[in-house]
């Protein structure tokens, strides 16, 4: 049974920050440190409203931001709770497996599809082959707490690496890449977002219409070659890129 978390948060009551954006900014900054682990319950609104000194309204409408970002879940007869952090990936030629890994969110991949088929236009454009040329199509959806993030669509060029569905199945696709001795160099990406259709929303546990970020990255070598196409969607309640812009001097 999950157990419910003492609350400690510091409020501002002379702020000009309403109350409820003070609470749910912490509460979702504890959540996204761990200190409320999916599943942890923060008793109901009555039971947090006494506890911080806060009006109920107050508390519903910290809530409820939070639920809306799909960080918590209301639930009859057990009150409210925890359900994870948004993932929030850093902008930079990474593995989600890995990131996903290092930020402790339990990844886990199920392969959808493992096979060798002709190249479309845009793949092989990508790619520098030529249109119908053999490639290894790979699909696979990925999971952080048992919850699906992404479905991952990925084409490389054929006989560039020895993979089973198996060994996929369990770590990155980059790892595996780097464990076969390519040198990962650069890619090119591109970042869009769109509505899910039925079928994208059954497979990613959203409704359909709902938003999803795409992202299309080609990844190159160390010799300029390159290595894999892929063709992302993420669920926009559970993913996010995480930029850094510096000033033009």
């Amino acid at each position: 049974m999950a157990k419910q978390q003492p609350l400690q948060f510091s409020l501002d009551r002379g702020s000009p920050v309403p109350l409820y954006f003070q609470l749910s900014q912490q509460l979702e900054a504890a959540i996204e440190r761990g200190e409320l682990a999916p599943g942890s319950l923060l008793g109901n609104e009555i039971e947090l409203a006494g506890r911080l000194g806060l009006s109920r309204p107050t508390v519903r409408q910290a809530i409820q931001s939070l639920v809306d970002k799909g960080l918590l879940v209301r639930r009859r007869g057990v009150g409210t709770q925890v359900v994870h952090s948004q993932v929030k990936r850093p902008l930079e030629l990474s593995s989600l497996y890995d990131d996903l890994e290092s930020a402790g969110q339990q990844p886990a991949t199920r392969v959808l599809r493992h096979a060798v088929e002709p190249a479309p236009a845009p793949v092989a454009a990508a790619l520098g082959i030529a249109e119908g040329a053999d490639v290894l199509r790979l699909e696979r959806l990925r999971l952080a707490h048992g919850e699906p993030v992404a479905h991952l669509r990925n084409h490389l060029p054929l006989g560039l690496l020895d993979l089973d569905a198996e060994t996929l199945g369990r770590t990155g696709l980059y790892r595996l890449l780097r464990q076969a001795g390519i040198t990962l160099h650069s890619a090119r990406q591109t970042i869009g977002a769109r509505a899910a259709t039925a079928e994208e929303g059954e497979l990613l546990a959203e409704p359909e219409g709902a938003p999803l970020l795409t992202m299309e990255r080609t990844t190159f070598d160390d010799t300029g070659r390159a290595v894999e196409f892929g063709s992302h969607l993420y669920r926009a309640s559970r993913y996010a890129f995480d930029f850094q812009l510096l000033a033009r001097s």
